[in-house]
């Protein structure tokens, strides 16, 4: 009989949790603090600014934008969004400059009534299209998946109709969270570069 190792279960919480940030921020901390000297952070947030539900990926990419971090390559904003039609080239581009990429693949998904505006973190790939039954390739070592409503029936129309408030609100905390995340695995390049010569 072959044993097969358990497959890990995905973090998950929900946004309104009141110490969401710091769980999250401490999920992702640890993920972060493993990677090898010369692996690369590699961040891509998928999804389309067409559609209220799928927005969240680019919002998240827009929010970490600002912070123009030196600790990680971005792609996916709402100004330059990583959707269907450009998921591969920009995947292959990934492979083809940078060297040892460690990638976090962000995007929304859909999931059961009780889990909408909850937030999992999880080894593995995240599989974009998957909700809307659309061949792409998975995206990351490990994922990052916002539940921004119901799955199961009409699922672009539910997308399209999604609340903005929920995915705006949830692109600010898991934000906030990798951000931080990001930061406290680089703690001590981060505290030397702000040292004076």
């Amino acid at each position: 009989m072959k044993m097969t190792s358990r497959k890990e279960a995905p973090f998950k919480i929900a946004h309104t949790e009141s110490n969401v940030g710091v769980l999250l921020t401490d999920r992702l901390t640890g993920y972060l603090r493993n990677l090898y000297p010369e692996q690369r952070l590699v961040i891509v947030c998928v999804g389309t600014d067409r559609s209220t539900g799928d927005a969240l990926g680019p919002l998240i990419g827009s929010h970490l934008s600002k912070h123009r971090s030196p600790y990680y390559d971005l792609f996916g904003t709402l100004e330059q969004p990583v959707h269907a039609v450009n998921l591969e080239e920009t995947l292959q581009h990934i492979e083809r400059n940078i060297r040892h990429p460690f990638v976090i693949g962000i995007d929304a998904c859909l999931g059961q009534v009780a889990s909408v505006g909850c937030i999992q973190v999880g080894k593995g790939p995240v599989r974009p299209g998957a909700g809307v039954n659309k061949e792409l390739p998975p995206v990351g070592d490990i994922h990052i998946t916002g539940i921004v409503n119901v799955g199961g029936f009409m699922e672009y129309f539910v997308l399209q109709n999604t609340r903005l408030h929920l995915v705006i609100r949830m692109s600010e905390i898991i934000a906030r969270s990798l951000h931080h995340a990001v930061l406290l695995a680089n703690r001590p390049a981060a505290i030397s570069a702000a040292q004076p010569d």
